[in-house]
Formats: C-alpha cells, sequence, structure tokens
C-alpha cells in the first residue's frame, strides 16, 4: 500500500504540470490604423423617386437591364393630372388671339367710326368758329358746334382706349394660358420616369399596377463598372482619419484577400444613432467582380514602421510589462500598436524569449 501511494503522487505532479506558452521577440513591419466596416456603393448609385403619385401603367425595365442616361423606366397613370392637361390645353386653345379676333374687330371699326365722326365734327367746328369770328350765326351754334368736336374726341379716344385694354387682356390672357399649358405639360412628363444616369438597375422594388408616390424609393440605379467605399468610423478614432490615407479592404466574398483603397472623402456630420462618421473611399485596384452592399472591414493606415521589435499585444502587461523566460517581469517601452502586434522601443531584444501571461 506504501508502495502504490509512493507511485501514485509523482505521476498526479508530472501530470499537472502545464507547460506556459511562450515566443520570440521578432522584426517585422508594423502598422498603426483604425477600424472599420461599411458597405461597396457603385459610383453614382441612387435611389430612384417619383416626383408624382399614381399608378404605375407600364414597366420598360427589369432588375439587372443596363440603362441609359434619360431612358425611361416606367410610366405612371394619373387621372386627375391628364384631365388637368386636357383642361390647360382647351384654355390655351380659346384664349389665343385669334378666338377673340371677332372683339378685336369690332373696337376697331367703332374706332374707325369715331375717328371719321371726330374729322366731321372737327370741320363743322372749324367752319362755325369762322363765321362765328365774322359775326355769323348765333353763339349758341358756335357753342353747339364745340360741344359736338369736344364729344367725339373724347369718343375717339375712348375707343383707342377700349381696343389697347382688350388687346392686353387677350395677350394676358394666352400668355397664362400657354404657362399653365406648359406646366401641366411639364408636370405630365414626370409621369414618365427616367434614369438619371447611364449604368445599372440594381433594385426594382414596385410591380406593375402598384402604386407610387414621393416618399417611397421605387428602384436603385447605380455605375456598372465603378464602385467605392463607404464606411462608418467611430467617434472616438475620427480625428486621426484624413483624406488620402491609405486603407487595407477585406471582404467576406474575397476570402484571405486584401485590397487596398484611399480615403476620398470625410463627412463632417456625426450619425448620433451609431456615433460614427462616415468616410467614402476608393479602391487603387478594385476586385474584379463587386456587387453594391456587400460588407467590408478595412484598417485606415495612420502610420507604418519597417524592422522594428514586434510581440504579439496579449503578451503585454498593463502596457508596460512583459514576462521573461525566466517568468520574471520586466518593464519595456512600446510604440505603435495594430490589432494583433505591438512594437517595442527598449527593454528587449531581437529573439528574446517571452512567456504569455496567465489569466
Amino acid at each position: 500500500m506504501k508502495i502504490i501511494c509512493f507511485l501514485f503522487f509523482p505521476l498526479l505532479f508530472i501530470s499537472c504540470k502545464k507547460t506556459q506558452e511562450q515566443t520570440q521577440v521578432e522584426v517585422m513591419n508594423i502598422s498603426e490604423s483604425v477600424y472599420a466596416s461599411g458597405i461597396v456603393k457603385s459610383k453614382n448609385q441612387y435611389q430612384v423617386f417619383s416626383k408624382v403619385s399614381g399608378i404605375i401603367d407600364e414597366l420598360y425595365v427589369k432588375e439587372g437591364d443596363f440603362v441609359q442616361k434619360g431612358q425611361p423606366l416606367m410610366k405612371i397613370f394619373n387621372q386627375t393630372s391628364r384631365l388637368n392637361t386636357e383642361n390647360a390645353a382647351l384654355l390655351a386653345e380659346n384664349s389665343a388671339l385669334q378666338a377673340n379676333a371677332d372683339k378685336l374687330k369690332d373696337l376697331s371699326i367703332a374706332i374707325e367710326l369715331a375717328h371719321k365722326k371726330l374729322q366731321n365734327d372737327s370741320l363743322l367746328f372749324i367752319r362755325q368758329r369762322n363765321l362765328w369770328s365774322q359775326q355769323v350765326g348765333t353763339k349758341v351754334e358756335f357753342e353747339q358746334r364745340e360741344l359736338a368736336y369736344s364729344n367725339s374726341k373724347i369718343a375717339y379716344q375712348s375707343a383707342i382706349l377700349k381696343y389697347k385694354e382688350l388687346k392686353r387682356q387677350v395677350n394676358f390672357s394666352a400668355a397664362q394660358s400657354k404657362k399653365n399649358l406648359a406646366i401641366s405639360q411639364t408636370m405630365e412628363a414626370d409621369y414618365t420616369l427616367k434614369s438619371e444616369y447611364t449604368g445599372r438597375l440594381y433594385s426594382l422594388q414596385k410591380e406593375r399596377g402598384e402604386m407610387v408616390n414621393l416618399q417611397t424609393a421605387i428602384a436603385v440605379i447605380g455605375d456598372a463598372n465603378l464602385f467605392s467605399l463607404e464606411l462608418q468610423v467611430d467617434e472616438d478614432d475620427i480625428v486621426s482619419v484624413k483624406k488620402g490615407q491609405v486603407i487595407m479592404v477585406t471582404l467576406d466574398s474575397y476570402q484571405g484577400k486584401a485590397f487596398e483603397a484611399i480615403v476620398d472623402e470625410i463627412d463632417p456630420l456625426m450619425n448620433e444613432k451609431t456615433r460614427s462618421f462616415t468616410v467614402k473611399a476608393n479602391f487603387t485596384k478594385q476586385p474584379q467582380l463587386l456587387f453594391p452592399n456587400l460588407t467590408v472591414e478595412a484598417n485606415i493606415i495612420l502610420q507604418t514602421k519597417a524592422k522594428v521589435l514586434t510581440i504579439p499585444r496579449n503578451y503585454l502587461i498593463d502596457d508596460t510589462y512583459v514576462l521573461n523566460e525566466k517568468n520574471e517581469k520586466i518593464k519595456v517601452k512600446t510604440g505603435l500598436k495594430d490589432y494583433q502586434k505591438v512594437e517595442i522601443i527598449s527593454g528587449l531584444q531581437a529573439k528574446d524569449i517571452i512567456l504569455k501571461p496567465t489569466k
């Protein structure tokens, strides 16, 4: 029994002893970066909205089609709009100058008659005035001729004013009716929805017979070949991000590959819900095949150092210490950090052995 116990305890001691993980200090390149996540977007990608409400009467395209700028996508029907356009056309036709030609002609004739009467009364007045200056005739006759002449003059001027006023009204009414018709025709044109850019129809959310309005997106159109990145950067990191910085991008669609991009634009307004800023970037050489809304992860490179001493970040204790191979805590000075490695400025040398701290 004593022999069994003697053999058992050494075996138990040996089996419980664990080997602590270790690594060597390595010389390698390191980059400090800011993490970002986001999506792929097609260049000039936009949501298509209708400017009017109505029912889709005709669809001219389907998802995946290539479309040209100005190409009709669909026809929207609205009975009220069509009736308004027809009514405006009728008003424009009836308000035209030719529709009021008879009225203008009547006034023109009235001017001519008034002018002839004025000429006649003027001659009679001058004749009577000459007679009166020779003491021929009575004063009453002279005054009657003078009054007739004055009345004819006023009537002639009044006829001219009436003609001018009617013509002004007709011209104004005609111009207004034409303008209303042009507005109605422009609004009618809005019922044919057209593409704003040349590209690809990536999404079509409505079918023929469905209702559309001004608030609901109908489709998504974007460039068929050129793509960009829309990244979200945390508010804590945004001050470090600058236009022109290099970005290393990974996509789930391209496992094991990284693509380079460049920061192109930083939106100045923070999203209050996510507490993040939108950073837009362009690929320096984009993947061969991309689609809008693919998810990406990215590291925005802030600075890079070549051939420096590095250790894994999880070997660092309180950002200040490491364990040497004797399991002794030694102080180190650190520099750049990425998500896996940390630069060692002093305290260690290349190929030094360090131990991983146990939790």
